[in-house]
């Protein structure tokens, strides 16, 4: 479908620019309360991250939505997965995001969650960009909607986070750095841990509008190394803005990113009886973890960039497990959407069971080298894979000769083709990277 506002997540943007200034969400309110009012009387739910525009935007948001005749329920900063959940539990039409993820403050967006506490199906969003060409009408004032606030939002999900491992084991003598980003999880990753059991060093609990994802987080995971190694804590935990992504630092303050953690939970997973045959990754995923769950049996599917892509794979093979490498988890038999709390509790639910570090879960994966190159398109250009670029990229497998691959892959956000080179010669995947991005750039400025 071709969507006017809508991206693969919800609508993003420089605050203040395009779509994403007070008229048009108020509007995009509006036109979402109008769209769930004609199936009958609904019920919205709206949280937030911690940027300082999220004010902004959840009155925008209210005061359209109430004016189509919907009724609001503010669940103020929570999480993304945590909306989600609260979404499904409290028999809401539908739930809406205001976060930008992993973005700086500078930057925010609108995401929607179903009823089911998943993505919108494709025919609701165009419903909804449809809506917003009609002129904005106000409800009969009989016929307003209402607002109340969830008190307890916080407390609901993290009570659900925690029923997702089993009821008597405990976090006891665990000790683990948690790193929020100054984000939505400030007030719930934290107490999960420490609610069961386990010692907790805190970073990013302390947002301010401005310092989301600043230098804390997934996105920049330095500050939990250094803090998992000075402390000596068994290992660190990194979220980020709005908690749907997880990256991990072992003991030794090495990084495990999405690609292994999805590796680590497939194994648990098949050692506790699970009988599926595959997860799904996504193009980027690393060649050296699909060669891991090869050995244990376990195919890996490919998708697209981006976790609407990797959840319809994962529907489309009954997967239960997938994600991607920058720490988007989705693990389906415990929620609906990538979740970072969820996913750390199943990594350490597999460390309890085994008795064993995060840094023995990993050792089976041997990753390749990947070198990636962004090559410009001037703008409004198309990359189109001719015949001269299939030439190249054909003479760069065969130089790897069954060792590694090559994608290339154009930006969805910005005019570039993106060459990756993945091998077991780092040298050898720099200079072939370096040599493909250079003939595709001349033959892409013929």
């Amino acid at each position: 479908m071709t969507r006017k506002y809508f991206g693969t997540d919800g609508i993003r943007g420089f605050v203040g620019e395009g779509v994403i200034t007070p008229e048009f969400v108020l509007k995009l309110g509006w036109a979402t309360g109008k769209v769930f009012e004609e199936q009958g009387h609904c019920k919205i739910l709206i949280g937030k991250d911690t940027r300082i525009s999220g004010y902004m935007f959840e009155s925008a948001l209210e005061a359209g939505l109430v004016a189509a005749g919907a009724d609001v329920q503010l669940l103020g900063p929570m999480p993304t997965p945590g909306i989600a959940y609260l979404t499904r539990t409290l028999r809401a039409h539908a739930g809406i995001v205001i976060s930008a993820s992993h973005n700086p403050y500078y930057d925010n967006g609108i995401k929607f969650f179903s009823s089911e506490g998943k993505k919108l199906d494709d025919d609701i969003e165009r419903a909804i960009e449809d809506k917003m060409d009609e002129p904005l009408v106000v409800v009969e004032s009989s016929r307003l909607g209402k607002a109340s606030r969830i008190e307890d939002a916080a407390g609901r999900y993290i009570e659900f986070c925690k029923s997702t491992i089993p009821p008597m084991m405990d976090l006891s003598g665990i000790k683990l750095v948690v790193d929020c980003a100054h984000g939505s999880t400030y007030h719930v990753a934290p107490f999960v841990f420490e609610e069961l059991g386990a010692e907790v060093i805190k970073l990013g609990v302390e947002p301010n509008g401005t310092n989301i994802n600043d230098g804390y987080g997934a996105t920049s995971p330095e500050a939990l190394t250094e803090a998992v190694v000075s402390t000596g804590a068994d290992f660190g935990v990194a979220l980020d803005g709005d908690g749907d992504r997880l990256i991990m630092v072992d003991h030794l303050g090495s990084i495990v990113d999405g690609d292994e953690i999805l590796y680590i939970l497939a194994k648990s997973r098949q050692s506790t009886g699970y009988q599926g045959s595959s997860v799904v990754g996504t193009l980027m995923t690393n060649l050296g973890v699909e060669h891991a769950l090869n050995r244990l049996g376990i195919n890996l599917l490919r998708s697209a960039v981006g976790d609407r892509h990797v959840i319809q794979l994962m529907n489309e093979s009954a997967s239960i497990l997938g994600g991607e490498g920058s720490g988007h988890l989705i693990c389906a038999d415990r929620t609906t959407t990538g979740d970072g709390i969820i996913s750390a509790l199943q990594v350490i639910e597999t460390m309890k069971r085994e008795a064993t570090s995060l840094h023995e879960l990993k050792s089976d994966i041997q990753k390749y080298p990947q070198h990636m190159i962004n090559v410009a398109l001037s703008a409004g250009q198309k990359f189109v894979m001719t015949d001269e670029i299939k030439k190249a990229v054909k003479g760069v497998e065969e130089t790897l000769n069954g060792t590694g691959r090559v994608l290339l892959r154009p930006s969805g956000t910005e005019p570039l083709v993106r060459v990756m080179v993945e091998g077991e010669d780092f040298a050898l995947v720099q200079a072939l990277a370096l040599d493909l991005s250079k003939t595709v750039e001349r033959l892409v400025n013929v």
